[in-house]
């Protein structure tokens, strides 16, 4: 029980706002449990948006227990209490979480609520550079020409896609790129990183700038394509310069790069391409390596409404069933015991005028897996108001006119949304392990 008091006592910092309609639990069984409304929100919410389905807010169990969740809960106690670890989070989905609004909203949160676990960054794409658009909480420059690439829309011989999904090749002889945080609060350091490039001996070498000086230790994996590069002291941002070795024609691929560092705290990914659904990531031929190379603790599934974006009877349910199962089980592999959420999408409409029954459809099976696997749902379809609630979300300013994609206020009242449920989430664990040990 040393685990449990502690954390709770960091949670009541935000006092639950709706004690009225809270009933604390009588079962030790996760999916008997009675959420409260709130935690962090106010509970004004339901008056300013009376069409959203509050009580359906949470991280819903379909099963008794969840070893894994309860594994992750003690993992995250002990972060906080001790600051002795680092989790990693990845969040994966489609063009809601290649702008990664809300899900910097968690990061924002999970970086800067509890003192001294700050995390670190994790991986990063420089979507600018490949003529695509790319989060604002970080930018990537380079004055040379790029040829962008991403798994949506390129399948390309010789181009092997990695967690990221995408990849930028250069030919030019010298290349220069930077990188720093930009418009974000939480701006963690970083003592290493880790740059996804070409495998086999890349045909070029790295200089750092003015922080080459620091570099004590330059680590290259050939085969999994990537090196490690490790510096004195802490890192804010990155000048990057690569020079070709030969006079011979070569070319250099970027996948990505991993920012890192030594601090505790939650290292928070995300992954997502305009367009993407679960095939798409299937098709990665890297991904499964790359994610083993830095296992999940927790994952969090947001890819569905891209599956579904089709007409009625074109959607078998079946197969985005098992191609969820398969994502599933790639992870689980990378890391048997990960938290993984199982996310229902938003309510949307098909071609701006067809209600999209599909979604309803994928819930259906999102469940069933949920209920084998023994993780979690949030329910976003629900909470939305389901069927047609795109509608209300965007006459109320939440929703862009296609709606698919919401408004950059919808996007953090969805952060606001899923920071509460997952801080459910750590009440109920807390509440339940109280009854197992009385």
């Amino acid at each position: 029980m040393r685990f449990i008091l502690p954390l709770f006592c960091v949670l009541l910092g935000f006092q639950m706002k709706a004690q009225e309609s809270y009933v604390s639990p009588t079962s030790d069984s996760l999916n008997q449990y009675c959420f409260p409304d709130f935690v962090k929100m106010d509970s004004s919410f339901t008056q300013q948006y009376p069409f959203v389905s509050i009580e359906k807010n949470n991280f819903q169990f379909y099963s008794v227990n969840s070893p894994n969740w309860e594994h992750f809960y003690k993992e995250m106690d002990s972060m906080i209490r001790f600051k002795d670890r680092k989790l990693n989070f990845y969040h994966i989905g489609g063009s809601h979480i290649q702008a990664d609004i809300y899900s910097h909203d968690m990061r924002t949160f999970l970086q800067s609520n509890w003192p001294d676990v700050s995390g670190e960054r994790g991986v990063v794409f420089p979507l600018n550079l490949a003529h695509t658009n790319d989060p604002a909480n970080y930018q990537f420059a380079s004055p040379n020409t790029w040829t962008g690439y991403r798994s949506v829309t390129h399948r390309v011989e010789g181009i092997d896609y990695g967690i990221m999904g995408a990849a930028l090749i250069c030919k030019d002889s010298m290349i220069n790129i930077t990188f720093q945080h930009d418009r974000t609060t939480v701006k963690p350091p970083f003592c290493s990183v880790r740059i996804y490039h070409n495998k086999g001996e890349l045909p070029y070498e790295m200089n750092f700038g003015e922080d080459e000086i620091l570099i004590y230790r330059i680590n290259q994996n050939q085969d999994l394509g990537f090196t490690d590069v490790y510096f004195t002291d802490p890192l804010n941002d990155l000048d990057l310069q690569f020079s070709r070795k030969t006079s011979d024609p070569a070319q250099l691929e970027i996948y990505g790069f991993q920012f890192m560092n030594e601090d505790p705290g939650v290292s928070y990914t995300s992954i997502g391409i305009n367009g993407a659904g679960l095939y798409t990531y299937l098709g990665n031929k890297n991904f499964e390596e790359q994610l083993k190379a830095y296992p999940p603790d927790y994952f969090a599934f947001a890819v569905g409404i891209n599956d579904g974006n089709v007409p009625y009877e074109s959607c078998d349910p079946q197969v985005y069933k098992n191609n969820l199962e398969k994502m599933m089980k790639i992870v689980l592999r990378a890391n048997p015991k990960c938290a993984i959420l199982l996310t229902v999408p938003n309510d949307a409409h098909y071609k701006r005028k067809y209600l999209n029954r599909n979604i309803a459809r994928e819930r259906e099976v999102i469940i069933e897996l949920a209920e084998q696997y023994k993780m979690p749902v949030w329910d976003f379809y629900g909470v939305m108001g389901e069927l047609g609630s795109s509608r209300l979300w965007m006459n109320r300013g939440l929703m862009q006119g296609d709606m698919v994609h919401f408004t950059s206020e919808g996007y953090h009242l969805k952060g606001d949304l899923m920071i509460d449920a997952f801080l459910k989430f750590l009440i109920q664990m807390k509440e339940i392990e109280e009854l197992k040990t009385n």
